[in-house]
């Protein structure tokens, strides 16, 4: 059996982040495991620009972003097993994995889970309609275009409108495709506003809200899609069927942290999230297990998945030296108006933490407060709000300490 400090399931942003941040905080013996042949995860086929502008002070594309922190883990010398799938991950913190040479079983210290998400399937849509060639989920067919150069289809029908799918819109029409719409049904969309504006107006590709695929028609290939509004239920209207011709259906319809090694561990999960619940140093409920990027929560940015391994890294360097706090932990709540916030629980003798949340529906202007029983911890004023756009409220060291009750984040419209 291999012995090493810290373990790093996931070579991504999150992966790579984590072990540079762990290395630059005095643990030397890192190891990244990866199911990929190179490191830098879904940003090799993120060719698009819009990546570092918080983290890195400058507008990089997918592949560029991920090369600054792959060469940041070369210089330090953090040994790296690519093509490697792990298996199972236990509570003592051993590493099951296999890859060419073999199997692989490794004893850490400290372990730090950074597996990023997969893709919901047609499958999980129960959508009618026969299984044509043509339906793709929408990183599927951003691969095939900017990785491997084949072109999934020429008139594409793309449902939901999460930022994968809006991207797309942008990359099949730049490469001669013909984008009937984007269907969405919820009243709002998923993606960030820059990709809406981007994405689709740039283009003058329409965005249908409150609206599904409701059947898929054709044998061998897709031939056309039936379209339809749903009410408040989310059930379809009856009358407002059309069928659009289109050879090519993409999904956009929402992200899966990929936490199966996760539970295995014994690691308690947030039914929100669907990512571990941590502490703000990214600790699950088993020590010296910590999670980051995407398998933990979804992100809109890569630079916040960067700040959040980071974060990984140094606790689980601190656990390894033990240095860990030890302070009471205090539960955090989603408030009115806030759909979910992260981390769970916090110390009460960390400095200033950061809250991540994502809000219930769009808002217009609103007041963001976090409070602990009559004790206002932070406030913070915003133009608008969308669940599309992940926010963050700071609380201050100095109020922090003083705490006893749970943490309540709400806001308030203005």
């Amino acid at each position: 059996m291999l012995k090493h400090d810290i373990v790093i399931i996931g070579g991504g942003p999150a992966g790579m982040a984590a072990a540079v941040a762990a290395y630059d905080n005095g643990v030397h013996d890192v190891v990244i495991l990866d199911r990929e042949e190179e490191l830098g995860g879904i940003l090799r086929q993120c060719i698009h620009n819009g990546f570092g502008l918080h983290k890195l002070g400058q507008e990089l594309t997918g592949p560029e972003y991920a090369a600054v922190y792959k060469e940041r883990v070369l210089e330090r010398g953090i040994k790296v097993y690519s093509e490697t799938m792990v298996t199972a991950v236990t509570e003592d913190k051993i590493v099951s994995a296999r890859n060419r040479d073999g199997i692989l079983k490794i004893q850490a210290k400290a372990v730090i889970l950074a597996m990023g998400c997969r893709e919901r399937s047609r499958g999980a849509l129960n959508t009618p309609g026969s299984r044509p060639a043509g339906v793709y989920s929408a990183g599927t067919a951003q691969k095939l275009i900017n990785c491997e150069g084949y072109m999934v289809g020429k008139r594409v029908l793309i449902l939901g409108s999460g930022d994968i799918g809006l991207i797309m819109a942008r990359r099949l029409s730049l490469e001669g495709a013909k984008v009937e719409a984007v269907c969405e049904i919820m009243p709002y969309s998923g993606g960030l506003t820059r990709n809406i504006v981007q994405c689709l107006e740039d283009y003058n590709i329409p965005l249908y809200l409150n609206t599904t695929v409701v059947e898929i028609h054709g044998q061998k290939r897709v031939e056309a899609v039936t379209i339809a509004q749903v009410d408040e239920q989310r059930r379809v209207i009856e009358g407002s069927q059309r069928r659009i011709d289109c050879d090519t259906l993409l999904l956009s319809v929402g992200l899966i942290p990929e936490n199966e090694l996760t539970r295995e561990a014994g690691i308690a999960i947030d039914p929100i999230t669907n990512g571990a619940v941590v502490d703000e140093n990214c600790q699950s409920s088993v020590e010296g297990i910590f999670a980051c990027g995407n398998v933990l929560q979804v992100h809109d940015l890569v630079d916040y998945v960067s700040d959040e391994a980071e974060r990984a890294g140094m606790g689980a360097a601190a656990y390894v030296k033990g240095e860990q706090q030890t302070s009471s932990l205090i539960k955090t709540k989603a408030g009115r108006g806030v759909r979910y916030v992260l981390p769970q629980r916090v110390h009460t003798d960390q400095g200033a933490v950061s809250l991540f949340l994502r809000v219930t529906e769009p808002f217009g202007k609103v007041r963001f407060s976090v409070t602990s029983g009559d004790e206002v911890l932070s406030t913070a004023l915003r133009l608008k709000a969308a669940p599309g756009e992940m926010e963050k409220l700071i609380i201050p060291a100095e109020k922090l300490a003083a705490i006893r009750d749970e943490i309540i984040v709400s806001l308030e419209e203005c």
